[in-house]
């Protein structure tokens, strides 16, 4: 269905008794972000009966800038916003009513009228090294003798990544490694792998393992050994600010161990005010007694420089916690980090 024009949006009269049917949920096309809508509707089907019938949704995949240019990093065409501002659109004009996201690909400032209503039970929140065939058997010899998590990459090898987080980290502990940028969903990022166009690349294990790729993560990266990004692993679901029935039904499904880290961790994002161009990490963790532990990192790209800190606080302040942190490493950052 296309969706890029005004006049097929269309008012949306509420019931008393539930909101009108099909609910339309707005979404990226790639196998990874048709597959998490998937889930999420499979969850709101499970908590609500009224919703069981084939008919009840439609799905409505939406074309967004961030997709369409594959052949430049996100911060050379406008940041990651790009993989939402369609989306966002389409939902203020009233074309769909709820649209799901990778939270990490979410900017922290959303447009006037639109929240981040639910997030969902968060996955691995670990990157993985996508190895090609020549580095297997490095990886395996590394990984029985405790070696780095990097032993696998021969010296010189060239890494596939669009993520300047991951690029500083990776040359802040490898500088002899090249970077070059990589784009694409996850299944062309794995064929290019495969093809031999690159040594290795770098891909967060909770879209592996969605797609039953797992398999395919030659080592997992510990988060002390590359902080990963800010929510990655948790699906996040925004809506209309006054939409207040579906308000209510997403919150039957909203994750509570997800909510306090995504908070720490997007304020942590929001006080650090980074751009694409900024490697920024972030990573929470609830510890079991109302505590969260959060990581956060700051860095140069080409890693030269790598500024990394964690705090530990009251789960129940984790949004206040997650800005103090970021503004304390904005404070111990060279002013260049954030130009």
């Amino acid at each position: 269905m296309d969706l890029a024009s005004p006049h097929h949006a269309r008012a949306r009269a509420t019931r008393h008794h539930g909101p009108q049917l099909p609910l339309r949920v707005g979404t990226r096309g790639s196998p990874l972000a048709l597959y998490q809508t998937r889930y999420f509707l499979d969850l709101i089907r499970a908590v609500c009966p009224l919703l069981r019938e084939v008919e009840a949704f439609e799905e409505h995949e939406i074309s967004t800038a961030g997709d369409r240019v594959q052949d430049r990093r996100l911060a050379e065409i406008g940041g990651k916003g790009l993989f939402a501002k369609e989306i966002h659109e389409a939902l203020l004009d009233g074309r769909v009513d709820f649209a799901v996201h990778s939270l990490k690909d979410l900017e922290t400032e959303l447009p006037p009228g639109i929240v981040l209503a639910c997030t969902l039970r968060r996955e691995d929140p670990r990157d993985a090294l996508v190895l090609g065939e020549p580095c297997l058997d490095a990886a395996e010899a590394a990984r029985q003798a405790g070696a780095s998590p990097y032993a696998a990459l021969p010296f010189g090898a060239l890494i596939g990544t669009a993520s300047v987080r991951r690029q500083a980290q990776l040359l802040h502990a490898r500088p002899d490694l090249r970077c070059e940028v990589i784009r694409g969903n996850v299944q062309t990022r794995l064929s290019r792998v495969g093809a031999g166009e690159f040594d290795a690349s770098l891909l967060a294990i909770a879209g592996l393992k969605r797609l039953g790729l797992e398999a395919r993560a030659g080592v997992v990266l510990d988060p002390d050994d590359m902080v990963p990004a800010a929510c990655q692993g948790i699906i996040g679901v925004t809506v209309r600010a006054d939409d207040v029935e579906l308000h209510e039904l997403l919150s039957a499904i909203c994750d509570p161990d997800s909510r306090p880290v995504s908070l720490a961790e997007r304020a942590l994002l929001g006080a650090l005010d980074g751009s694409c161009r900024t490697p920024i990490g972030g990573h929470a963790t609830l510890t079991g007694d109302g505590q969260i532990r959060l990581t956060g990192l700051v860095a140069r790209a080409d890693g030269s420089f790598l500024l990394r800190r964690t705090v530990t606080g009251c789960a129940g302040d984790a949004e206040r916690l997650g800005r103090a942190l970021g503004e304390e490493l904005a404070a111990d950052s060279p002013a260049d980090i954030f130009g």
